[in-house]
């Protein structure tokens, strides 16, 4: 079987037989690739440890009919350590692997940006020098904006007309002028937008400085967003914090 080599991210796993397990990855040369890792189950496995959710790895693959097979695996970056230590990063964490796999639903599509956000996220998120919440809002909104479903949160999603507004409508694309105004629209406060803003352009000193109220709100309305561009909610999100 021809071999090939990338880089990548563990999505996700099942169970496979009496040893096996199924590898979801994400990539960084071929999307999104299921791959069947033999006798991972086993304690003398070579590269058990390696193929947990979270760890960003190297691996040697072979090609194979329906599924490839992981031949060598080797770790860049046990994230999933410092990540499973805690609650909040474990399950903030979880949700972005969840939305990574959804918005690259091609299998064998590249998806450069969004598997190096994806990495920069888990790093951010193994650092602990942010709150998990943010961290996670932050990766949704410009993971979402790499796929092609950037939120305005000061100009009008419609019409352009320059911001700032107040009506936010998730359907519309953001934030909405008082003639564009949808029927339903949620009206968050201003530093909400503001600090939705700063979720989506990483400005971490905006975000660090918001208070609790904002991120709660600000929270909603990501969760909102991404359930409209999804077309159904994740399964992760209800289990991370609010």
């Amino acid at each position: 079987m021809p071999l090939y080599s990338d880089e990548a991210v563990v999505l996700r796993t099942r169970k496979l037989a009496e040893a096996d397990r199924i590898i979801t990855l994400l990539t960084r040369d071929h999307g999104i690739v299921r791959a069947v890792a033999k006798g991972v189950r086993r304690t003398t496995s070579r590269f058990g440890s390696r193929l947990e959710p979270f760890t960003h790895v190297d691996l040697q693959l072979a090609e194979g009919r329906n599924l490839d097979v992981i031949t060598q695996a080797v770790t860049r970056a046990p994230f999933g350590e410092a990540i499973s230590a805690d609650y909040d990063r474990y399950t903030a964490a979880s949700v972005m692997l969840e939305t990574a796999e959804r918005l690259v639903a091609e299998e064998r599509e590249p998806s450069v940006q969004q598997y190096l956000l994806l990495i920069g996220g888990l790093r951010a998120m193994a650092a602990g020098e942010h709150r998990a919440g943010d961290v996670m809002d932050s990766f949704l909104l410009r993971s979402l904006a790499v796929a092609g479903y950037a939120p305005s949160f000061s100009d009008c999603a419609r019409c352009g007309a320059p911001g700032p507004h107040r009506a936010f409508h998730p359907e519309s694309g953001g934030v909405l002028c008082a003639d564009c105004r949808m029927p339903g629209s949620a009206q968050p406060a201003a530093a909400t937008l503001v600090l939705l803003g700063a979720l989506l352009a990483g400005d971490w000193g905006t975000v660090d400085a918001a208070g609790d109220r904002e991120r709660r709100e600000a929270r909603g309305l990501v969760a909102a967003y991404l359930a409209w561009h999804l077309e159904r909610g994740l399964r992760s999100l209800p289990y991370a914090s609010s």
